[in-house]
């Protein structure tokens, strides 16, 4: 997993693969979609969308199979698990409670798109101990 320390405020996210997540979130709508994004330190390396088992426009679980799969793979290309993404279609911009109670892995990225005038939006956040920090978020070519 990521390490992050307090003064690691910001990921880096290239381009295509903050593209490759809103195309995701944007199919998966009026349900959650959900997903991982690999990476080295800060920084994205690839994404992998999974499907969403619950099928809910409010909640999500990722299908433990697709899950363990990619964690197995990263495990293989020396990779971390960098984030987690999922989508609010119908919620707030910020982590539910819910997301907060289920933040099971405390030193890795929360990405959350909400939409906001018609368009999905991300915002970068880290749950520790039901504690909430924002990130930012740098795209990078």
């Amino acid at each position: 997993m990521a390490k992050l320390t307090s003064r690691d405020l910001q990921i880096y996210i290239q381009q295509q693969h903050m593209s490759q997540m809103i195309a995701h979130v944007v199919k998966e709508n009026p349900l959650e979609a959900c997903g991982l994004v690999a990476g080295l330190s800060d920084k994205s390396l690839q994404v992998f969308p999974i499907k969403n088992i619950l099928k809910s426009p409010a909640r999500y679980q990722m299908d433990p199979k697709e899950q363990i799969n990619v964690f197995m793979l990263n495990e293989e290309r020396g990779w971390d698990l960098l984030a987690i993404y999922h989508s609010h279609p119908i919620g707030m911009r910020t982590p539910s409670q819910t997301d907060i109670k289920e933040a099971y892995y405390p030193d890795t990225i929360h990405l959350i798109f909400s939409l906001i005038n018609k368009n999905w939006k991300c915002l970068a956040y880290i749950i520790k101990d039901k504690d909430v920090q924002e990130l930012e978020i740098i795209l990078s070519s």
